[in-house]
Protein backbone atom coordinates (compact mmCIF):
# COMPACT_ATOMS: atom_id res chain seq x y z
CA UNK A 1 0.00 0.00 0.00
CA UNK A 2 1.49 3.18 -1.36
CA UNK A 3 2.17 6.31 1.42
CA UNK A 4 -1.16 8.11 0.22
CA UNK A 5 -3.09 5.01 0.26
CA UNK A 6 -2.23 4.73 4.05
CA UNK A 7 -3.07 8.15 4.81
CA UNK A 8 -6.35 7.75 3.10
CA UNK A 9 -7.55 4.76 4.94
CA UNK A 10 -5.71 6.30 8.07
CA UNK A 11 -8.36 9.60 7.59
CA UNK A 12 -11.53 7.38 6.10
CA UNK A 13 -11.00 5.05 9.69
CA UNK A 14 -11.09 8.40 11.88
CA UNK A 15 -13.51 9.85 9.68
CA UNK A 16 -15.83 6.70 10.79
CA UNK A 17 -15.08 6.76 13.98
CA UNK A 18 -16.05 10.37 14.80
CA UNK A 19 -20.03 9.55 12.75
CA UNK A 20 -20.01 5.93 15.39
CA UNK A 21 -19.17 8.29 18.13
CA UNK A 22 -21.48 11.10 17.15
CA UNK A 23 -24.21 8.88 16.00
CA UNK A 24 -24.21 7.43 20.17
CA UNK A 25 -23.77 10.34 21.47
CA UNK A 26 -27.34 11.98 19.62
CA UNK A 27 -28.75 8.36 20.30
CA UNK A 28 -28.12 8.88 23.83
CA UNK A 29 -29.17 12.49 24.08
CA UNK A 30 -32.50 11.32 21.90
CA UNK A 31 -32.96 8.61 24.91
CA UNK A 32 -32.70 10.84 27.80
CA UNK A 33 -35.07 13.45 26.74
CA UNK A 34 -37.99 11.48 27.82
CA UNK A 35 -41.40 12.10 26.13
CA UNK A 36 -44.46 12.29 28.98
CA UNK A 37 -48.23 11.93 28.59
CA UNK A 38 -49.94 13.95 30.69
CA UNK A 39 -50.90 11.14 33.03
CA UNK A 40 -47.36 10.20 33.13
CA UNK A 41 -46.06 13.87 34.42
CA UNK A 42 -49.11 13.83 36.95
CA UNK A 43 -47.56 10.93 38.62
CA UNK A 44 -44.68 12.71 39.45
CA UNK A 45 -46.67 15.27 41.71
CA UNK A 46 -44.12 14.67 44.85
CA UNK A 47 -46.58 12.74 46.79
CA UNK A 48 -44.75 9.68 46.30
CA UNK A 49 -41.13 9.30 47.83
CA UNK A 50 -40.03 6.85 45.63
CA UNK A 51 -40.11 9.25 42.38
CA UNK A 52 -38.81 12.36 41.74
CA UNK A 53 -41.24 15.72 41.29
CA UNK A 54 -41.48 16.54 37.95
CA UNK A 55 -43.63 19.93 36.86
CA UNK A 56 -43.73 21.45 33.03
CA UNK A 57 -43.97 24.96 31.43
CA UNK A 58 -44.31 25.32 27.79
CA UNK A 59 -43.86 21.31 27.11
CA UNK A 60 -40.61 21.05 28.62
CA UNK A 61 -40.72 19.38 31.99
CA UNK A 62 -38.18 19.43 34.62
CA UNK A 63 -36.49 17.58 37.56
CA UNK A 64 -37.04 20.10 40.97
CA UNK A 65 -36.76 17.68 43.52
CA UNK A 66 -33.91 19.40 45.08
CA UNK A 67 -36.71 21.94 45.30
CA UNK A 68 -38.63 19.53 47.61
CA UNK A 69 -39.17 22.33 50.22
CA UNK A 70 -40.93 24.21 47.32
CA UNK A 71 -42.22 21.98 45.42
CA UNK A 72 -43.08 19.06 47.61
CA UNK A 73 -46.29 18.40 49.66
CA UNK A 74 -47.24 20.97 51.50
CA UNK A 75 -44.45 23.19 49.68
CA UNK A 76 -45.68 27.03 48.46
CA UNK A 77 -45.16 25.97 44.84
CA UNK A 78 -46.72 22.18 44.93
CA UNK A 79 -49.51 23.07 42.98
CA UNK A 80 -46.91 22.99 39.64
CA UNK A 81 -45.99 19.39 40.46
CA UNK A 82 -46.74 17.05 37.93
CA UNK A 83 -48.14 19.07 35.55
CA UNK A 84 -47.77 22.04 33.19
CA UNK A 85 -49.88 24.72 34.64
CA UNK A 86 -47.60 27.41 32.23
CA UNK A 87 -50.39 29.82 33.07
CA UNK A 88 -50.70 29.83 36.66
CA UNK A 89 -46.93 31.17 36.48
CA UNK A 90 -48.07 34.28 35.60
CA UNK A 91 -52.49 34.36 36.25
CA UNK A 92 -51.23 33.68 39.97
CA UNK A 93 -54.73 31.26 39.88
CA UNK A 94 -53.93 28.14 41.56
CA UNK A 95 -57.66 27.05 41.49
CA UNK A 96 -58.20 23.66 39.20
CA UNK A 97 -59.18 25.58 35.85
CA UNK A 98 -56.43 28.17 36.68
CA UNK A 99 -53.61 25.61 36.87
CA UNK A 100 -53.47 25.01 32.64
CA UNK A 101 -50.95 25.04 29.85
CA UNK A 102 -53.47 27.53 27.95
CA UNK A 103 -51.80 30.97 27.36
CA UNK A 104 -55.15 32.00 25.27
CA UNK A 105 -56.21 35.74 25.54
CA UNK A 106 -52.44 36.23 27.58
CA UNK A 107 -50.76 40.07 26.27
CA UNK A 108 -47.45 39.70 24.92
CA UNK A 109 -45.76 41.00 27.98
CA UNK A 110 -47.28 38.22 29.66
CA UNK A 111 -46.42 35.48 27.12
CA UNK A 112 -42.66 37.01 27.81
CA UNK A 113 -42.83 36.05 31.38
CA UNK A 114 -43.84 33.06 31.00
CA UNK A 115 -40.90 31.94 28.55
CA UNK A 116 -38.73 33.89 31.14
CA UNK A 117 -39.96 31.29 33.62
CA UNK A 118 -39.25 28.77 31.36
CA UNK A 119 -35.70 29.47 31.02
CA UNK A 120 -35.46 30.09 34.46
CA UNK A 121 -36.14 26.56 34.98
CA UNK A 122 -33.34 25.55 32.14
CA UNK A 123 -30.83 27.48 34.46
CA UNK A 124 -31.92 26.46 37.58
CA UNK A 125 -33.10 22.29 36.90
CA UNK A 126 -32.22 19.15 35.08
CA UNK A 127 -34.41 19.24 32.01
CA UNK A 128 -35.36 15.53 31.80
CA UNK A 129 -38.06 15.55 28.60
CA UNK A 130 -41.06 16.92 26.93
CA UNK A 131 -44.84 17.00 27.50
CA UNK A 132 -46.80 15.42 24.74
CA UNK A 133 -49.89 17.73 23.87
CA UNK A 134 -50.23 21.64 23.10
CA UNK A 135 -46.72 22.37 22.50
CA UNK A 136 -44.66 18.76 21.46
CA UNK A 137 -46.30 16.54 19.32
CA UNK A 138 -45.93 12.53 19.69
CA UNK A 139 -42.79 12.36 18.12
CA UNK A 140 -41.28 15.53 20.63
CA UNK A 141 -41.42 18.42 18.13
CA UNK A 142 -42.52 21.63 18.67
CA UNK A 143 -46.25 22.66 17.69
CA UNK A 144 -47.75 25.45 16.13
CA UNK A 145 -48.81 26.95 19.61
CA UNK A 146 -44.71 26.67 20.97
CA UNK A 147 -43.78 28.53 18.15
CA UNK A 148 -46.59 31.13 18.63
CA UNK A 149 -46.06 31.49 22.08
CA UNK A 150 -41.98 32.53 21.40
CA UNK A 151 -42.83 34.90 18.49
CA UNK A 152 -45.40 36.70 20.37
CA UNK A 153 -43.10 36.61 23.55
CA UNK A 154 -40.20 37.79 21.47
CA UNK A 155 -42.86 40.83 20.12
CA UNK A 156 -43.51 41.11 23.95
CA UNK A 157 -39.82 41.71 24.56
CA UNK A 158 -38.94 43.93 21.26
CA UNK A 159 -42.31 46.22 22.54
CA UNK A 160 -41.08 46.27 26.40
CA UNK A 161 -37.32 47.84 24.82
CA UNK A 162 -39.40 50.10 22.78
CA UNK A 163 -41.57 51.49 25.33
CA UNK A 164 -38.47 51.76 27.56
CA UNK A 165 -36.55 53.96 24.72
CA UNK A 166 -39.23 56.47 24.54
CA UNK A 167 -39.45 56.20 28.89
CA UNK A 168 -36.27 57.14 28.78
CA UNK A 169 -36.28 60.63 26.92
CA UNK A 170 -38.90 61.81 29.10
CA UNK A 171 -37.78 61.32 32.67
CA UNK A 172 -39.85 59.53 35.76
CA UNK A 173 -40.92 61.61 38.79
CA UNK A 174 -39.89 60.67 42.06
CA UNK A 175 -42.17 58.90 44.11
CA UNK A 176 -42.35 57.90 47.86
CA UNK A 177 -45.42 56.68 49.93
CA UNK A 178 -46.03 56.94 54.25
CA UNK A 179 -49.07 55.82 55.88
CA UNK A 180 -49.50 59.48 57.52
CA UNK A 181 -48.89 61.82 53.84
CA UNK A 182 -49.88 58.89 51.30
CA UNK A 183 -48.27 59.02 48.10
CA UNK A 184 -46.33 62.02 46.92
CA UNK A 185 -44.68 62.68 43.28
CA UNK A 186 -41.85 65.18 42.47
CA UNK A 187 -39.60 66.30 40.29
CA UNK A 188 -35.90 67.54 40.72
CA UNK A 189 -36.15 69.29 37.21
CA UNK A 190 -39.88 70.10 36.01
CA UNK A 191 -43.18 69.46 36.80
CA UNK A 192 -45.17 66.39 37.14
CA UNK A 193 -47.38 65.27 34.49
CA UNK A 194 -49.47 61.96 34.54
CA UNK A 195 -48.90 60.65 30.67
CA UNK A 196 -50.55 57.30 29.00
CA UNK A 197 -48.20 54.90 27.95
CA UNK A 198 -48.80 54.24 24.30
CA UNK A 199 -47.88 50.92 23.88
CA UNK A 200 -48.99 49.82 27.19
CA UNK A 201 -52.13 48.37 25.16
CA UNK A 202 -50.05 46.50 22.43
CA UNK A 203 -48.24 45.11 25.84
CA UNK A 204 -50.97 44.23 28.24
CA UNK A 205 -54.16 45.47 26.34
CA UNK A 206 -54.95 47.91 28.79
CA UNK A 207 -54.27 51.33 28.90
CA UNK A 208 -52.10 53.28 31.73
CA UNK A 209 -50.10 56.16 32.38
CA UNK A 210 -47.06 57.06 34.68
CA UNK A 211 -45.74 60.23 36.04
CA UNK A 212 -43.52 61.87 33.95
CA UNK A 213 -41.00 65.54 34.05
CA UNK A 214 -41.66 68.34 31.82
CA UNK A 215 -40.17 71.71 31.46
CA UNK A 216 -42.49 74.22 31.42
CA UNK A 217 -42.25 75.05 27.73
CA UNK A 218 -43.03 71.46 26.91
CA UNK A 219 -46.71 71.99 28.86
CA UNK A 220 -48.78 72.70 26.28
CA UNK A 221 -48.09 69.24 24.74
CA UNK A 222 -51.31 67.12 24.50
CA UNK A 223 -52.08 64.14 26.14
CA UNK A 224 -50.71 66.13 29.76
CA UNK A 225 -52.60 65.72 32.82
CA UNK A 226 -52.39 67.35 35.95
CA UNK A 227 -52.66 66.06 39.27
CA UNK A 228 -55.78 67.05 40.48
CA UNK A 229 -55.65 69.12 43.19
CA UNK A 230 -51.80 70.07 41.92
CA UNK A 231 -50.96 73.32 41.45
CA UNK A 232 -50.20 74.27 37.70
CA UNK A 233 -46.83 74.27 38.34
CA UNK A 234 -46.30 72.98 41.34
CA UNK A 235 -42.64 70.58 41.79
CA UNK A 236 -44.63 68.16 44.07
CA UNK A 237 -48.24 66.69 44.42
CA UNK A 238 -49.80 64.66 46.54
CA UNK A 239 -51.69 61.79 44.90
Amino acid sequence: MTSSAKKFASSSFLGLTFLVALMAFLLKFKSSQKLFTAEELSLYNGTDESLPILLGILGSVFDVTKGKSHYGVGGGYHHFAGRDASRAFVSGNFTRDGRTDSLRGLSSTEVHSVVGWRDFYFRRYKFVGRLVGRYYDSAGNPTKYLKGAEAKAARGAQLMEKQKEMEAKQPSCNSRWSQDDGREVWCDNGVPRLVQRPLEIALTGKMSKRCACYNEDQLGEPGLEVYSGCDYLAKRCRV
